[in-house]
């Protein structure tokens, strides 16, 4: 019987299920046992980044089955997919990395693949790491159908001598064990308890912080993104975004009717007073791009400029995802936001109802630990800053939180390097010295390609204790986890002639993240005759495969690193065929 909520003529699934020319698409059908009541109901994909590859994604299918649950609890047909994942953790600090921000739109490729190819009607899409998320999230609104986002969860923290560690600390320590100040028995003891479970790095990195878009930014239920991967309620939440899909579908609420300019606003404040990733910076102007919105690094810095960072989550603060679930999670700090008026409420939700809305039912107070007043803030402005100088015309970031005024200042002279590797090799030999600006070229999206993270950097750098004591700048990008004086995303990149590529030992360098300023001292005159001797970009060894179609289509990461032309240049609507 058919299900009066729903007007199948108006779906895309009616392509593959309806009338007597499509009999051979439904034998198909039946021979899953989908029922024909089913057949002739709306049909959502539901897409997870499931893989055996880390932790962040390996309860990713058990939560797809109570998300199925709920699509079939209101009426809907659940169909399960999987696409790929890169996790950073696993590739980061060698060839691997290149990989990482390609598997992005990889990603929103497959899943508008197939979601376009099966004719599904709407969209449920769980993620666990990095680059799943915004991906995921920049399929929704590719598409533009109803559409729920989950994110997979956050790992516990492990327990060593009392303290909380996470994998942050494992990276770092092998920086403290290069240094001799940490046993080989000491850092195999650490790295055996800092992972205890499933689930995504559990501080403010790049999954985190993007778990949190999902909420701020409306794809996802209010609440969802806290509960670390091995709770139960996890599930549950997988069963509501199952239900709330199909709501959507009855209302003919779309992705894009939820990522609105507004929207994305309120999202760029989230990250900022979190002092969430830099990462966050290339994600939102990419997922603006699906929807048609100009929306740059610049307009994201813009409001991490203005927004007060009042949540103590590290690597900046104190305290994990976890902590941060147990205060009562985004609705709160949005709450917390909201009494500043730095909140958009009249944005829609995955719920049906509006941000203002969500944000009445909220009846938890701040903890005043995790969670800190907006009117006596942990510092005044974001915890991300973005920088503009003659050193970056299309701009850079950096992260700030945790650090006092005082060291957000720097001035040094150049160290060059031509790869993150080289740069690795140097800090292992400690080949700088302190006060250097250390900086890695040619890791840009299309010059590295791939526009590699600099974690293991710089995480050995904080190992060496020169974490305060150096700077360092890239047109590559930082782990959520990094932390120090480093800036990412110089913009233009080395491949492309920016002033990066122009550097030499001994340039003098300023960065200034309290004026939002990055410099070198030379004239234009000077960097124009160094343009002119300019060899031109790096040959790689990326020249075929991938990594090779990769270089060639993708974009600045001004405005995210993108690979194609976006909703500004669509001729059709997905759902409207």
């Amino acid at each position: 019987m058919t299900d009066q909520r729903f007007d199948k003529s108006r779906l895309p699934s009616r392509h593959v299920t309806e009338g007597p020319a499509r009999a051979p698409h439904r034998s198909y059908f039946y021979a899953m046992g989908i029922s024909e009541d089913e057949i002739h109901s709306p049909w959502v994909g539901v897409a997870t980044c499931w893989n055996e590859a880390a932790p962040c994604n390996i309860s990713l299918n058990r939560q797809a089955q109570s998300v199925k649950q709920g699509v079939k609890k209101g009426g809907g047909c659940p169909r399960e997919f999987t696409t790929i994942t890169v996790t950073d953790g696993i590739a980061m600090g060698h060839e691997g990395m290149r990989s990482s921000l390609a598997s992005r739109d990889a990603i929103a490729d497959t899943v508008e693949l197939t979601i376009r190819g099966h004719c599904y009607d709407a969209l449920v899409g769980l993620a666990g790491c990095d680059k799943s998320l915004p991906g995921m999230m920049m399929a929704m609104v590719r598409l533009n159908v109803p559409s729920v986002f989950i994110y997979g969860g956050s790992i516990l923290p492990g327990k060593l001598n009392g303290r909380d560690v996470v994998v942050q600390d494992v990276f770092e320590a092998v920086g403290q064990h290069q240094a001799g100040n940490m046993t080989d028995a000491e850092l195999d003891i650490l790295e055996r308890v800092a992972c205890p479970s499933a689930g995504a790095c559990g501080g403010q990195y790049t999954a985190n912080t993007m778990a949190c878009v999902s909420e701020a930014i409306g794809l996802a239920l209010p609440n969802s993104s806290g509960a670390p991967a091995p709770y139960e309620s996890r599930d549950q939440y997988g069963l509501a975004s199952g239900e709330a899909v199909m709501r959507l579908i009855e209302k003919n609420i779309r992705a894009r009717d939820v990522v609105t300019r507004k929207a994305l606003e309120n999202a760029a404040r989230v990250v900022a007073c979190t002092g969430g990733s830099t990462n966050a910076g290339l994600h939102l102007p990419a997922i603006a791009h699906e929807a048609g919105i100009d929306f740059d690094l610049f307009d994201v810095c813009d409001i991490f400029r203005d927004t007060p960072y009042f949540v103590n989550l590290r690597p900046g603060g104190e305290y994990v995802a976890k902590d941060l679930y147990e205060a009562g999670g985004v609705p709160v700090v949005m709450r917390e936001l909201r009494r500043a008026g730095l909140i958009h409420e009249d944005c829609m939700t995955a719920t049906g109802r509006t941000i203002g809305e969500e944000l009445d039912l909220v009846d938890r107070d701040i903890d005043g630990k995790v969670i800190h007043s907006v009117a006596t803030p942990l510092s005044a402005t974001g915890g991300v800053v973005g920088l503009k100088g003659n050193l970056a015309p299309d701009g850079a970031i950096v992260k700030v939180a945790g650090m006092a005024p005082e060291d957000q200042v720097f001035t040094g002279p150049a160290r060059v390097f031509e790869s993150e590797e080289e740069a690795f090799a140097a800090v292992q030999r400690r080949d700088y010295s302190e006060g250097d600006v250390i900086v890695i070229r040619n890791e840009g999206p299309a010059g590295g390609p791939g526009m590699r993270e600099m974690l293991a950097t710089t995480a050995a750098l904080s190992g060496q204790g020169m974490g305060k004591k150096v700077a360092l700048i890239t047109d590559g990008r930082f782990s959520g986890a990094t932390r120090g004086f480093c800036v990412g995303h110089v913009g233009p990149e080395a491949a492309q002639g920016g002033p990066i590529a122009l550097l030499r030992n001994g340039d003098m360098i300023t960065i200034d993240a309290v004026k939002g300023e990055i410099g070198v001292d030379l004239s234009d005159r000077d960097l124009a005759a160094r343009r002119d001797a300019w060899g031109g970009s790096r040959r790689t060894d990326y020249a075929s495969g991938a990594l090779w179609k990769y270089a060639r289509l993708v974009g600045g990461a001004r405005w995210g690193a993108v690979t194609h032309p976006g909703a500004a240049e669509e001729t059709h609507v997905y759902m409207d065929q």
